[in-house]
Formats: C-alpha cells, structure tokens, sequence
C-alpha cells in the first residue's frame, strides 16, 4: 500500500541521495512507496518497510527494508536492504553524459557526509552508456565515491559461486572509444577531468 501523504512529507524531508547525480535531481520531489513507515521526529530517523520503492529525478532505489537517519547537521544515512535472497537495487543518472549507474547487494549504504553508496555481499555495479552495458564489477564489497567517480571493490568468501569458486572479483571494463555513445567525439585533454569511471589503484581494505 501507499504510504499516507502526512507521514511521507516528515520522512521525505531528509534528503537521502548522492549529491553527484544529475544537478537536475536536486531539484526534484523525493516520491516513496511502502507497505509500512515508522518516522521518528525527535531522533530523525525513517524506516520504510516492505517492498520499498523511493525516486528522486532520476534516482530509483529499491529493497526490502530502506532506513534513514539524519544528524545534528544535516548529513544523512540511508541502508537499503533486500529481501531474502534477493539484491537491493539502486540507480542514477551520472551529469552532463548519457550514462547511468546501477548497483545491487544484499545491502546498500549511502553516506551524504562522504558522498559514497557501499554495495555489500553478491555486489554488482554497471555502468550503461544510454541502454548498452559498459562495464560490470563484482565482488563482495563495492564503494562507488560519487564526487571523483572512483570504485574499489573487495573480493570475499561470500561472493563464491559455480562460476567463480575462487570467490576473486570480476570485471568487464569496455574500451572508453568503444563505450562512448555513436558519433559522439570524445572529449579534448582542455575539456576537464573525464567522465568515465576510473576504478582505484588500490583495492585494499581501507574501504570497508
């Protein structure tokens, strides 16, 4: 069921989502569907139950369970949690480039202070140049740094599978020129930082 207007308007007041996605998002209404709502005023905290559905713009999350809880000054948390043997999902359009994020994991964790979304356990994150897959990750621990768009991703006894007994990452990270959407020229050294992806140097455990 929807949740009543009155309760989503006091929940719905604490921003959740990455300040990174498309500027146009920040200016969007926060929409949220559940079976249930727990909001707390006086210690900031919103627990939405049950087939959880919340958009912002072009931002969709989705998961079993999402709570949010927002500080003294104003920075918020948000955990997303999947259903049994189910992922969590979450979804941006990244700014100024036809491309979008996807994420899944058992569970999300979003930081506003940081600007970072962690992917935990079976995590997945894929980059699409407009509806075409460009890259994949796996592994067992994903952090996706919003404001630099640098990725680490940790591998775990949990992400072992039948096609991956070793439990190690995975990746599939297409040719930038390859990847880039047709006939669009790819953008002079003048022109700032790319907009691509860039998965860090070092996948050490400082992340977790």
């Amino acid at each position: 069921m929807k949740i009543p207007a009155c309760l989503l308007t006091l929940a719905l007041a604490l921003a959740v989502f990455p300040a990174s996605a498309e500027k146009a998002d920040r200016d969007k209404p926060m929409n949220a569907e559940a079976d249930a709502l727990r909001y707390d005023d006086l210690n900031q905290t919103s627990v939405f139950t049950g087939n959880v559905v919340i958009t912002k713009g072009t931002i969709i999350i989705r998961g079993a369970r999402v709570d949010v809880k927002q500080d003294a000054e104003g920075y918020q948390t948000a955990i997303v949690i999947a259903a049994p043997d189910k992922l969590a999902f979450y979804r941006k359009k990244r700014d100024l480039v036809d491309e979008y994020i996807e994420g899944e994991g058992e569970r999300i964790e979003y930081d506003s202070r940081a600007d970072t979304v962690k992917f935990i356990r079976r995590a997945v994150l894929r980059r699409y140049v407009g509806a075409t897959l460009a890259d994949e990750t796996t592994g067992e621990l994903i952090v996706y740094d919003n404001p630099t768009d640098v990725f680490t991703v940790d591998s775990g006894p949990q992400s072992k599978t039948a096609a991956n007994p070793t439990g190690r990452i995975r990746a599939l990270l297409a040719p930038r020129n390859k990847a880039s959407a047709p006939g669009t020229p790819a953008a002079a050294p003048s022109a700032g930082p790319s907009p691509n992806l860039r998965p860090s140097t070092t996948l050490g455990n400082d992340k977790k």
